[in-house]
């Protein structure tokens, strides 16, 4: 993000603050894509069930998962704003989709630090 802000910031609190037309297209060029592997994956799979925000920005930022979802109601994606608006961080999974959503979401927390360790000890068996 640091990079497509043209040196604004990497932080997506901060570029969604900024008033500078710069951050603004950093934060369109970072939704349409995600958006466009949403619909690769979509295209792939035959549909989608299920869709999940997970990791840093998915786990932390309800705005964006307010504008990504929006940009989803063609395959009937629909938020339940409360819902994502209360779910933050912690480590419960939450569903923030409506009940007339056809595509069920979620928020999921993770811990990246705890998967890198784990595949390290697997890959070199110290278990």
């Amino acid at each position: 993000m640091l990079g497509a802000s043209l040196g604004i910031s990497e932080s997506m609190q901060k570029l969604e603050q900024s008033p500078d037309v710069n951050a603004k297209k950093a934060l369109e060029y970072f939704e349409y894509s995600v958006l466009k592997y949403i619909g690769a994956y979509t295209a792939a799979l035959g549909g989608l069930d299920t869709l999940v925000f997970t990791a840093g920005i998915g786990e932390h930022d309800a705005s964006f998962r307010a504008r990504i979802s929006a940009k989803l109601l063609w395959l009937g994606v629909e938020l339940d704003h409360t819902a994502n608006d209360n779910a933050v961080g912690g480590n419960q999974m939450h569903k923030i989709s409506s009940q007339n959503s056809k595509v069920v979401v979620y928020m999921i927390p993770t811990d990246e630090e705890l998967m890198i360790a784990k595949n390290v000890v697997e890959l070199f068996n110290l278990n």
